[in-house]
């Protein structure tokens, strides 16, 4: 089984240092593999946000890190870095990957850069982003769980939120769901859901989830919503059918975990099963 923690939007510059303090600890009692950290790391992409973003990332002390930049992380006054350096300040502490990937016997995660220079806020997915993943993922072996990570939403739960959905979601979730993606995993919004898009999209060829993560330790939280994390454990079972054959299930078990202001640490608060038979 492969553990995973996705941290999301820390908007660094605002953070909290009791809810800091309390996902290290939590960090630390989970011991995951893998720490997905899906965007807007820092609140204003200044050199000095990024480096208290890293030296948040190394106490954590998880072997692999996936980080993809959000909006926050590109200069938002400076129009001349904007176009020309965006990702300047984000570099030298993340490095010059803005797409990782990771691949174990569990699962295959294929993060992608979804913000553009261009944009405000908005995020978009390209043909060519769209395509890469879909070759990727029907190249995947049948027992391996298919998690695609964004910032920006493939999808959301209130029509508030309907702006914030990425330009290009309808041509990737057919493609992908197609393809064999099982989860897409995003940030962006603060608020945490888990929606069966195959629900939605009844023509999908095969179920297809959204997870979306709350901000983890900033104060710039929704009301009614306090700071909280997503831990991902994936991997494959079997489920005995009533004509004797067995089929392998790619798996994942999906824990929220929200902060608790009167003990000051982090609480599981909700768990979904987001199986999905092989074939």
């Amino acid at each position: 089984m492969t553990v995973l923690l996705q941290v999301s939007d820390p908007h660094f510059g605002t953070e909290r240092p009791p809810v800091v303090e309390a996902l290290v600890q939590l960090a630390g009692n989970l011991n995951p593999q893998v720490l997905l950290l899906t965007g807007d790391i820092t609140q204003r992409a200044t050199g000095k946000q990024f480096s208290a973003a890293r030296a948040f990332v190394e106490r954590l002390n998880i072997p692999t890190v996936l980080a993809i930049p959000g909006n926050h992380d590109i200069p938002l006054f400076n129009w001349v870095a904007r176009a020309l350096t965006p990702y300047g300040h984000y570099i030298p502490s993340f490095g010059s990957n803005l797409e990782p990937e990771y691949e174990d016997n569990d699962v295959l995660i294929l993060a992608l850069n979804t913000t553009r220079w261009y944009r405000h806020k908005d995020g978009e997915i390209s043909t060519e982003q769209i395509e890469r993943v879909a070759r990727r993922c029907v190249s995947a072996r049948a027992d391996q769980y298919r998690m695609v990570v964004l910032h920006h939403p493939m999808a959301v739960t209130t029509s508030r939120d309907r702006e914030n959905v990425i330009h290009g979601h309808e041509q990737a979730i057919r493609r992908w769901a197609a393809a064999g993606v099982d989860v897409v995993i995003g940030g962006h919004i603060h608020l945490p859901f888990v929606l069966p898009l195959h629900q939605r999209w009844p023509e999908l060829q095969k179920p297809l989830w959204v997870v979306q993560a709350g901000t983890a330790i900033s104060h710039r939280v929704r009301p009614d919503t306090p700071n909280s994390i997503n831990v991902f454990r994936v991997g494959a079972r079997v489920k005995e059918m009533k004509s004797s054959a067995d089929l392998a299930l790619r798996y994942c078990a999906l824990e929220r975990w929200d902060f608790d202001e009167r003990t000051k640490s982090f609480e599981a608060i909700s768990s979904h099963s987001l199986p999905v038979i092989n074939g």
